[in-house]
């Protein structure tokens, strides 16, 4: 997980390196973050009407027991609404910002190994991944918001439950790119991921907590796209490497 979580910090390393490319790279994600706030500063400040409209049947409760319970629901619907923001906010970064991300990428395929993977499964699969994603995002949200109503610990549990699963999800979409140019398909690409589950989780879930600080969304964004490229390349590397040792082995 170490190793993964480095792979994004290495990634904000590129920020001297290409200073124009990475700063063209924010501007996408800040049009989305944008857009996204505004959406979350609204539920914000509707969420203590939600809570006690939902909950009517907690009125006649001891008072303290009525606010322990709408606290609870209104931090697991607001844990909820950061989780699905968080993985629509890649999805929609990563279609406007499809020309920037494709430079950064290319560059990093570049300065790591001299090639540039030019396989391209065409735009219906990087518009099923991206819905896919938004989906996913949303599954997890819901788990995440059903967390939430366990007594007293439910919105802490409902929020690293959230962020490990939105950090997987992460993983997984980020490093997309880099894989399926490689040739890899979607079924195979979460296979490879799952042999370096801990190093996919490390990278994903710091992405993600980068992402839940302010304006962190914008300036990490860039930063992910170069650390998801080398992700893809070095669990390729170690497929390729299992596979070579299994057929010693088997010689």
């Amino acid at each position: 997980m170490l190793r993964g979580a480095r792979l994004l910090l290495g990634g904000f390393g590129w920020f001297a390196r290409r200073p124009g490319l990475m700063l063209l790279g924010l501007v996408p994600a800040l049009i989305v973050s944008v857009a996204l706030t505004g959406a979350l500063v609204a539920l914000a400040s509707f969420l203590v009407p939600l809570a006690e409209a939902v909950t009517p049947f907690a009125d006649d409760w001891p008072a303290v027991w009525t606010v322990a319970l709408r606290i609870a629901l209104g931090v697991a619907v607001f844990a909820g609404a950061l989780l699905l923001a968080a993985t629509t906010f890649t999805a929609l970064t990563l279609i406007v910002g499809e020309p920037f991300y494709d430079r950064i990428w290319r560059s990093v395929e570049i300065a790591d190994s001299g090639v540039v993977p030019e396989h391209d499964p065409g735009w219906r699969a990087a518009f099923a991944d991206a819905t896919g994603l938004i989906v996913r995002g949303a599954l997890a949200a819901m788990l995440a918001f059903a967390l939430g109503f366990i007594p007293l610990i439910g919105g802490v549990v409902g929020t690293v439950t959230g962020v490990m699963l939105s950090g997987w999800i992460l993983a997984d979409e980020l490093s997309g790119r880099a894989l399926t140019a490689r040739g890899i398909d979607r079924r195979a690409r979460r296979r490879l991921l799952r042999t370096a589950r801990g190093r996919a989780l490390g990278f994903g879930i710091m992405t993600q907590l980068c992402f839940l600080i302010p304006l962190g969304a914008v300036f990490t964004m860039p930063a992910a796209v170069v650390g998801a490229t080398r992700l893809a390349a070095s669990v390729t590397e170690t497929d390729e490497e299992t596979g070579s040792e299994a057929r010693m082995r088997s010689v």
